[in-house]
């Protein structure tokens, strides 16, 4: 099982990203493949249409309404396995955050890696993966 971040994505996704064709790959040869499942929680739905849309990012950006197709797609997937935040998950990341003394701006890198972990999720896939590595529970696929 694979928990995808957001940059990963976004990567996926814009044909412009500079990681379109490594996500692509990874994608395809461990998600459709059938080599791996991929684990998705839902903030990182909503952060991918949050940053897919924005024309300040991209110069062809996605639709509010296709972002939102392309999350809906892959949260029902037969390849999805769907994690979500409960007391466990809020207990970790507010330890983390205070034990890694981080600011806000890993607020929802911290969140995302304390679901994940609670989740049960080994192997990490991103293409800001430095976010991913103070936690040393995660193998992480840089991309």
């Amino acid at each position: 099982m694979i928990g995808l971040d957001t940059s990963f994505l976004v990567g996926l996704a814009i044909g412009e990203h500079p990681s379109h064709a490594r996500c692509l790959k990874i994608f395809q040869a461990q998600i459709q493949g059938g080599t791996a499942t991929m684990a998705l929680a839902p903030q990182v739905l909503a952060e991918f249409c949050h940053v897919v849309t924005d024309p300040r990012r991209f110069e062809r950006p996605l639709e509010v309404t296709d972002a939102l197709d392309l999350c809906e797609q892959w949260w029902n997937a037969q390849e999805c396995r769907q994690v979500v935040i409960d007391a466990e998950v809020g207990a970790l990341f507010l330890r983390w955050m205070l034990d890694f003394r981080l600011g806000r701006k890993r607020l929802l890198d911290t969140l995302l890696a304390a679901t994940y972990h609670c989740g049960g999720v080994k192997r990490l896939a991103a293409t800001d993966w430095r976010d991913f590595e103070r936690y040393s529970v995660f193998e992480v696929i840089a991309v």
